[in-house]
């Protein structure tokens, strides 16, 4: 559809310009489904789930948030049949592979949360991953909180 006053060559001149814009803007990984567990009065630590999407290879390396000073990538292994939960120094995302971040495996902990989190609030998070290059990159998101159970807020019946 081209809008009133372009031509034919304008309106391609226009969209070279936004898919190059798109290309430029691009980052190597893809965040998607992010969440974070909703807490109780008196819960200081909770956890922030999502899927990454590697377009390059990358190492998520780094968290930070606003609600508390201490955020940092976890994981959490059965070891003897006691659940052993540890932080990493980062995790790999391979080019064009999906790593999830979960319940009972890799993941982002938040501890000594400054207030509870309530299902249905949006708190930021900034992601640090080091590139193949060495060179740093960041992804900001708004992450939903969600209830205890993982449910959105939305999906909540009130009685």
């Amino acid at each position: 559809m081209l809008y009133p006053g372009m031509t034919n060559k304008s309106w391609m001149v226009f969209m070279f310009a936004v898919m190059f814009a798109g290309v430029a803007q691009a980052q190597s990984v893809v965040v998607k489904d992010a969440w974070i567990r909703g807490t109780v009065q008196g819960q200081t630590a909770t956890g922030a789930f999502m899927e990454i999407t590697g377009k390059s290879s990358a190492r998520l390396i780094g968290v930070t948030t606003p609600v508390t000073k201490t955020a940092e990538v976890h994981n959490m292994t059965m070891e003897n049949g006691m659940m052993k939960m540890f932080p990493v120094t980062g995790i790999d995302v391979p080019a064009g592979k999906t790593v999830r971040l979960a319940s009972g495996g890799y993941h982002v902990m938040l501890t000594n949360l400054q207030q509870p989190l309530k299902a249905g609030d949006k708190v930021p998070l900034q992601l640090t991953f080091e590139l193949a290059d060495k060179k740093r990159e960041t992804v900001d998101l708004t992450v939903e909180v969600r209830d205890l159970q993982g449910r959105p807020a939305q999906h909540q019946h009130q009685h």
